[in-house]
């Protein structure tokens, strides 16, 4: 099997099929914080590079293409019985991504760009790149892999060994991938739903480039992730693993579009923002279940849905989330006096108290919809 890329399968064998491709210079490890959540959901096979973490070195040669990588992973796929799959790719994995779903669209039933481009800034820095590294291997070059993939004061001890123990012919011939690759001219012709995320503090892809995919592929969605440099997955993975799980599932994705139509982007991004690894499990279910099963039944309407809510808050004096949904309510078509008559319900069955806390809150928030700019 040593003509096959070096590859870890995790989750259910007969779940639906999540390839994720790595970075230059590191190993499938990048995607250690992030793909065994994904594997409750999915069949997730990570892979290494020609000369990266375990797959050979002679995969691949001088002069190497996105194309031949392309094949490598499509080798990989059929030896396991996998023909149709999404994928996730992060840099040189998310070209190879991009390279799948332009030239084999039938194979990608959904793509994940991940940190990302069309084009990496020319030739010339990887020709440069490709001849240092022939000529004095890795050691050197390994000593910056901090300053350019990650935020200052961050590092992941496990990729930065991965990148100086790669094998330097084949970490040139990904140069050679690198710097020949120019894919702007095609990736208009994408079909496969597409997520692009972009780390905010990105000094390779910034996020201008993945702007530049998201106006280019139809229907495209930008994630851009705060704190995050190159390499996304390693430094913020419960933002990445949110997102990904968001687009990718198809029950996640519906409630989070929901959950944007009634609470807001705003509101949405600050609690995305805000997301810890002890966090990032809740804000799933959140998508998934509030909003993705009980918010998208189509039994009640959103505006009896908001009434519905406005009363169970008031009940158990909830008054801050009791803010956020007034403006939901809002968002939803219920007026002012809509929202009152709600309250002053709640007088009858929850309590003078608590309803006399509601209607400050929601007077409050009201008041501040008159000021500005309309609820959201």
């Amino acid at each position: 099997m040593t003509n096959l890329l070096n590859h870890l399968s995790e989750g259910p064998a007969s779940a639906p099929p999540l390839l994720l491709g790595p970075s230059l210079g590191t190993s499938y490890a990048l995607w250690d914080a992030v793909a065994p959540e994904l594997s409750t959901a999915h069949r997730v096979i990570r892979w290494d590079l020609p000369g990266h973490g375990g797959s050979p070195a002679d995969l691949i040669g001088p002069g190497a293409t996105v194309a031949d990588l392309a094949e490598l992973v499509l080798a990989l796929a059929d030896s396991l019985g996998v023909e149709r799959f999404a994928y996730a790719g992060v840099s040189l994995g998310g070209a190879v991504g991009l390279h799948l779903a332009v030239h084999r669209p039938e194979r990608v039933s959904s793509l994940a760009v991940v940190c990302s481009s069309a084009h990496f800034n020319g030739a010339k820095p990887w020709q440069e790149r490709a001849t240092r590294v022939r000529e004095e291997g890795l050691a050197r070059l390994a000593e910056s892999a901090d300053a350019r993939w990650f935020t200052p004061g961050f590092t992941v001890p496990r990729l930065v060994r991965d990148h100086r123990d790669a094998d330097p012919e084949a970490y040139a011939a990904c140069c050679d991938a690198l710097a020949a690759f120019d894919l702007r001219d095609r990736v208009g012709e994408i079909s496969a739903p597409t997520l692009l995320i972009a780390g905010h503090e990105d000094p390779a892809t910034p996020p201008a480039h993945l702007r530049e995919l998201a106006d280019a592929v139809p229907g495209a969605t930008l994630t851009e992730i705060p704190g995050a440099s190159h390499l996304a997955p390693a430094e913020r993975p419960e933002a990445v693993l949110t997102a990904l799980r968001a687009h990718f599932d198809g029950g996640a994705r519906r409630g989070m579009a929901v959950r944007r139509e009634v609470l807001g982007d705003a509101h949405v991004d600050r609690a995305q923002g805000r997301q810890t690894p002890f966090t990032a499990r809740f804000q799933d279910f959140i998508s998934r279940y509030a909003w993705g099963e009980i918010w998208t039944d189509e039994t009640l309407s959103r505006r009896e849905r908001s009434m519905v809510t406005l009363t169970a808050l008031v009940a158990h004096g909830h008054y801050e989330e009791l803010a956020m949904h007034v403006r939901a309510a809002r968002r939803n078509g219920l007026t002012a006096d809509e929202i009152g008559a709600v309250l002053l319900q709640t007088a009858v069955y929850c309590g003078v108290p608590a309803a006399n806390s509601a209607f400050a809150t929601a007077q409050r928030v009201l008041a501040e919809e008159a000021d500005g700019p309309a609820a959201g």
